[in-house]
């Protein structure tokens, strides 16, 4: 049979159907609410009775008042023709949390975790979708520092502007990430002298030696700053650190600060 509206999720049911013990009184208990009596068909001694405060009867919650009192030899039963006579599918985005016995945001799932970037988190908790950066870090060198003739020199970058995940170590100079992935590695420094000589600047880990190298002849006066940065896959306890290299004789300083001799990195994303 055709039908205007949801579909049901369950097929029509019978009326219901509730039928009295009578007495010598006005006033009986429905067993089922009733906004009003138009909702029930009353029927006394098999004849229905007319609805309304100036006819027969008046219903109210589960109160059913007649405006003559019934004896103890009567009939009567009445018909819930005001309930429903299907079940309905909700539509969507209907439903709200006054209409639950809980709240939507505090319902529960079956499991009691999810995963998220392939880690488990707790339900209840809180995650980042998508993941986060880190670890993540920049540190800098409070100080300058020398770099002797033909002595490969790891710079210091002592300070911190930042570390997530407390995976610096400003004594040695080094990132350990703690958690395998591919990052983004890049540092910065800046001579201090105006002589024309070459300077190599690399990034490197414990398990591949250099892996970026910036190299080239400083010929500009008031000294010159070298970049190098690059992406790399780093196992958990593989360490990156920053080195520096000449050859052209004497002792080359390496100025000081957050903008002029820095070391930094994070982690990317679902890489």
């Amino acid at each position: 049979m055709g039908y205007i509206g949801n579909r049901p999720a369950d097929s029509y049911t019978s009326f219901a159907v509730q039928h009295f013990t009578t007495s010598a009184t006005t006033t009986y208990s429905l067993d089922n609410p009733v906004a009003n009596e138009n909702e029930i068909a009353l029927f006394i001694n098999n004849v229905r009775q007319e609805p309304g405060s100036s006819y027969a009867y008046t219903a109210s919650g589960t109160t059913l008042t007649l405006s003559t009192a019934t004896s103890a030899s009567d009939t009567m039963y009445c018909v819930f023709i005001g309930k429903a006579v299907q079940t309905v599918t909700p539509a969507s985005g209907s439903v709200t949390n006054d209409m639950l016995a809980g709240s939507i945001a505090n319902a529960k799932l079956a499991n009691s975790s999810i995963t998220l970037n392939g880690s488990a988190v707790s339900l209840g908790g809180s995650a980042t979708v998508g993941g986060s950066n880190t670890p993540a870090f920049r540190a800098f060198n409070s100080s300058t520092q020398n770099v002797s003739n033909t002595t490969l020199t790891t710079l210091s970058f002592n300070s911190e502007t930042f570390d997530s995940d407390g995976k610096y170590d400003t004594s040695n100079g080094r990132f350990t990430p703690a958690e395998a992935g591919k990052y983004v590695l890049f540092a910065n420094v800046r001579t201090d002298d105006t002589n024309t000589y070459q300077f190599e600047l690399e990034i490197r880990t414990s398990a591949e030696n250099a892996i970026v190298k910036c190299s080239r002849t400083n010929t500009n006066q008031g000294g010159n700053s070298y970049s190098v940065y690059t992406i790399a896959d780093l196992s958990a306890d593989e360490y990156a650190f920053v080195t520096a290299y000449h050859n052209q004789g004497g002792t080359r300083t390496l100025l000081a600060g957050t903008a002029e001799a820095f070391f930094g990195g994070f982690k990317l994303i679902g890489a």
